[in-house]
């Protein structure tokens, strides 16, 4: 198993950013996982949380682990504080980088799969937002998504006024400015039903024919996130989105997460069969 930090320029950023990767190319050591050096690997592209970076999920996580196990490529881009959406004001078009130029380039360099069902996006917290927003958003790059303990603050952040000053906000719980919203969302009365809004999302795939990905989501009972996740939750079930929800005993920790992103792997693997 190959693990190591590479850069690469973004014309959707206009400058260089770095990706940690794990490539499980040797023959596994575990007993029972199929191993076929000629067969492209599934990949999954991880996002991390607010403040954090591209290194998260290899220092926190067992995802090195889960990889060799379950026999897929992992993608760890940083996404700054974006949200994981496009900025185009200040050149930050995380949406674009990732689910565009990251999955050509990673499809490029390394021996990985090119159909949908093999492509997977997954995060925590604002990465668990930015992998449900833009793995519905492009649905027809990405076939599941695995999101843990989801920042769905969008509901919060569209009772908002447009105008607001910049005492700090409690945006789902986050505490950021209620400018540093409407620099990552847009205006708060423009959120409703546009492509920053998960259910809007979730609803457009419903109405239309368009391939729906598959979703796993999961969220802490302790965590202070839970009632977004629940909202969103009720919300699939009102339209009929297929998806697999859970909660249980959990906070916002990587024990939570390292439960969670193991369970939803062995989730995807069902999938495949």
């Amino acid at each position: 198993m190959a693990t190591f930090t590479f850069s690469i320029y973004s014309q959707a950023l206009h400058r260089s950013t770095e990706v940690s990767a794990i490539i499980p190319a040797e023959k596994p050591a575990f007993p029972g996982v199929p191993f076929d050096p000629d067969k492209p690997f599934r990949a999954i592209y991880l996002l991390h949380g607010y403040s954090g970076s591209h290194r998260d999920w290899l220092n926190g996580s067992v995802i090195s682990q889960l990889a060799q196990q379950h026999r897929i490529a992992v993608f760890c881009p940083s996404g700054e504080n974006s949200f994981y959406v496009d900025e185009p004001s200040r050149d930050a078009n995380y949406a674009t980088f990732i689910c565009e130029e990251l999955v050509d380039f990673t499809r490029r360099v390394f021996p990985l799969s090119r159909e949908r069902k093999d492509t997977i996006i997954g995060g925590f917290s604002m990465g668990g937002y930015g992998a449900i927003r833009n793995g519905m958003k492009y649905n027809e790059t990405f076939g599941s998504i695995i999101a843990l303990s989801s920042a769905l603050i969008t509901d919060g952040i569209a009772m908002m006024p447009d105008e607001p000053g910049d005492p700090p906000a409690q945006g789902g719980g986050m505490g950021m400015s209620p400018s540093y919203f409407i620099h990552c969302f847009g205006k708060p009365s423009k959120i409703k039903g546009s492509d920053v809004d998960p259910k809007a999302l979730a609803s457009k795939l419903m109405e239309g024919d368009g391939p729906r990905p598959e979703l796993y989501m999961a969220c802490g009972a302790e965590d202070f996130l839970i009632e977004s996740n629940r909202s969103l939750h009720q919300h699939l079930e009102s339209v009929g989105y297929p998806h697999k929800y859970t909660e249980g005993p959990g906070t916002h920790s990587w024990e939570y997460w390292n439960l969670h992103i193991t369970e939803g792997l062995k989730w995807l693997d069902e999938l495949d069969k």
